[in-house]
């Protein structure tokens, strides 16, 4: 059976934690950040967990990522 490919557009946005949780950054922070509060700006900074009904879509799209 040949080898699955990886999609690249999602192995660089997500990213496997030790003990296989899947890592996201949050939308909504590259541009017209001047209308957003400060406390939403700094929550945008942070990382995040991919939801439960988003996980089997992304290990699809990462089927090497460990």
């Amino acid at each position: 059976m040949p080898k699955m490919k990886t999609l690249k557009a999602a192995a660089k946005r997500f990213k496997r934690t030790a003990t296989g949780k899947l890592l996201r950054h949050r939308a909504y922070h590259s541009h017209l950040l001047t209308g957003k509060p400060a406390k939403r700006r700094r929550r945008l900074r942070e990382v995040t967990l991919v939801s439960r009904a988003d996980r089997p879509t992304v290990e699809r799209m990462l089927p090497y990522a460990r």
